[in-house]
């Protein structure tokens, strides 16, 4: 019987302990927290992507997307078909909204727009895109 209580004890304190290290573990409520010297972050992501995955745009055309979890824009760059695009940036809390145009010298083509946010912490950087058609005219 004392085997047991024993057993059970051993049983609970791991339970306690398991607890006890999960909670430490980079959730410390807020954006920028560290745990043990290394930055944790929320990993930044897209949403809402215009013109949608595969879509058909004329050379020019406009394109948007919000982005979640990013501190600031300048850590942003985009690309389509590998040449760099000048994005504006709207703030609307918790997210920002992106607009940019497709490059008007991209005819009869495919290409990728592609999103790159570079943050100092590798952790927390990330790079997502979608792919569109884009016509002769």
């Amino acid at each position: 019987m004392k085997k047991m209580h024993l057993l059970a004890a051993l049983l609970a304190l791991t339970f306690i302990d398991a607890h006890a290290i999960m909670d430490h573990s980079r959730h410390r409520g807020g954006r920028g927290g560290s745990y043990s010297g290394t930055a944790a972050c929320v990993h930044p992501h897209l949403d809402k992507m215009q013109p949608v995955h595969l879509a058909t745009v004329a050379p020019g055309a406009a394109f948007s997307f919000l982005i979640y979890n990013i501190d600031d824009p300048k850590q942003v760059s985009v690309e389509v078909k590998q040449q760099p695009v000048d994005v504006v940036f709207e703030f609307k809390d918790p997210f920002y909204v992106v607009k940019g145009k497709i490059p008007a010298s991209l005819r009869n083509t495919a290409a990728r727009i592609d999103v790159k946010i570079n943050a100092k912490a590798s952790s927390c950087r990330a790079a997502e895109g979608w792919l569109i058609k884009i016509s002769e005219n």
